[in-house]
């Protein structure tokens, strides 16, 4: 304990001088800009700067690209809570009430209270990362294919078991979400699957065009056929002060998605977008009030916004400790070290402690400057929604076709973002949960992995997947929070016929 304290203070010793402070200000404030539009990603933006941090000194170099990557997940909130267009994948669970909240008219106080989600996860996943992250690092290694396979499952059966309407629609929406997924070239055998010898699909279809069509596009038609009454003017974004009776709601989900967040993000894979999923159903299960999540509840935004805070500070364990990305961006961030001339690794501890707890302290540094950034614009930045019905429509539009056209510079890309918009508004009129889609999509690609490896491992024998512990149990885990409704469901019409 005193000597994890001793190399944080060594750390901050190296993150507040003058130059890595303005780093990781500039890294912040770019990451927030990234985020807040639609298209861009951080993976992009951090693949820009390594020609810029080769010549830097590591520890700044890595301080300036983790403030553009936690930057951008806590700006990427913006997009989801204003304008329903979620351009990051961390923050789609966002959507589910922040949008709604802004339709109400609160506007500022959903993005008020995904800034406090925000900082708090933050803050949490750097203490998480001085106390633990040495014993963490061995935890992660003990995690196979067939644990993360699990893993995967239950995240996916979670957010499945929430659909209000209809369980049977849920895993509909999933598994089209995870047909979605293996569409493009097989990276094992080189088979097309599902191309229609179209050399477009041959990559497989982006996550954007999916989120942008599903939850922006579907929402700008949704608007188009109810008309003005269905969606009237917004003349004010509210206010942004939280009432004490608020501020005590929200603190238990901030805490708990913190903590859960952070142990996500410590799993190699998994990352904030799993960890927003699993705080926002864990919190619906949870609370009394659960029904009324989708409608604007308040812990509905706070929940997902700090774990998925608090799983970027935990994807910094693998990365740094063994050297194994989490993801897309972690890999980015990996080759930047590299290229840098460091090898992250079990004995980074050592060799370089300037860039493991210069990193550290300054994640925290970037979390004060977010809070300070962010708060402050809020007013300006929900100005937004102010705009005509007509140019907010029209802004929605330019956001969409910009953002996917930008990732490949391809006509065929908007094409597909108009037929999955299509798809989003014939969800919306029947009654289809886009979560369980968005979260098949993301996790089909790397489920299917997952299962092979562990099979492959096994020589093709599927009790793999229940003689190591750790799998068996995640299993039964998603078993139950597939059957707990349907279990539920069954309980209340024996009890009504009973009485």
């Amino acid at each position: 304990m005193l000597e994890s304290l001793s190399s944080l203070i060594y750390g901050f010793g190296i993150a507040l001088q003058p130059d890595n402070l303005l780093y990781v200000f500039i890294g912040v404030f770019a990451g927030t800009l990234i985020g807040m539009l639609p298209g861009l990603g951080p993976i992009s933006a951090l693949a820009l700067m390594i020609p810029i941090t080769f010549s830097m000194d590591p520890a700044s170099g890595l301080i300036l690209m983790a403030g553009v990557y936690y930057g951008a997940i806590f700006g990427g909130s913006t997009s989801s809570i204003l304008l329903n267009a979620p351009g990051v994948a961390g923050t789609v669970a966002t959507s589910f009430d922040g949008y709604p909240m802004a339709r109400k008219g609160q506007a500022g106080k959903a993005l008020a209270i995904a800034a406090y989600a925000s900082f708090v996860g933050g803050t949490i996943s750097v203490v998480g990362l001085v106390l633990i992250a040495p014993l963490l690092s061995k935890i992660a290694v003990s995690f196979g294919p067939a644990e993360y396979f699990a893993l995967m499952l239950l995240g996916l059966t979670a957010v499945v078991s929430l659909s209000d309407k209809s369980l049977v629609k849920g895993l509909i929406a999933a598994v089209v979400g995870m047909m979605i997924s293996i569409v493009g070239m097989d990276l094992q055998t080189g088979t097309e699957r599902y191309t229609f010898n179209s050399l477009n699909l041959l990559d497989g279809v982006g996550f954007l065009v999916v989120a942008l069509g599903v939850f922006a596009l579907a929402e700008v038609f949704v608007m188009l056929l109810r008309g003005e009454e269905g969606h009237p003017q917004r003349q004010s974004i509210g206010s942004l002060k939280l009432t004490r009776h608020e501020a005590k709601e929200i603190a238990a989900p901030i805490g708990r998605s913190s903590i859960l967040g952070f142990f996500i993000g410590v799993l190699p894979g998994a990352g904030a977008t799993i960890g927003s999923f699993l705080g926002y159903s864990l919190e619906k299960r949870l609370a009394r009030d659960g029904k009324t999540f989708g409608q604007g509840n308040i812990k509905g935004v706070a929940a997902p916004e700090a774990a998925n805070n608090a799983a970027c500070g935990g994807s910094f364990v693998p990365l740094l400790t063994l050297g194994v990305p989490g993801s897309g961006t972690t890999a980015v961030l990996l080759g930047a070290l590299l290229v840098m001339g460091v090898t992250p690794g079990p004995m980074m501890l050592e060799t370089r402690p300037d860039v493991f707890w210069g990193v550290i302290a300054s994640m925290y540094i970037g979390n004060l400057f977010l809070l300070a950034l962010n708060l402050p614009l809020i007013p300006l930045i929900a100005k937004i929604l102010d705009a005509p019905r007509p140019l907010l429509l029209a802004m929605i539009l330019i956001f969409c076709m910009v953002g996917v056209y930008g990732m490949n510079f391809s006509t065929f890309d908007l094409l597909m973002l108009l037929l999955f918009g299509l798809m989003g508004l014939a969800m919306r009129l029947y009654g289809f949960p886009a979560a369980p889609l968005i979260l098949g999509l993301i996790l089909g690609a790397m489920l299917e992995e997952s299962m092979r490896r562990a099979l492959q491992i096994s020589s093709g024998d599927w009790s793999i997947f229940i003689d190591k512990p750790i799998s068996f149990w995640l299993l039964v885990l998603a078993g139950l929070s597939l059957t707990t409704p349907l279990l539920k469901k069954a309980w209340l019409i024996w009890r009504q016929q009973a009485a």
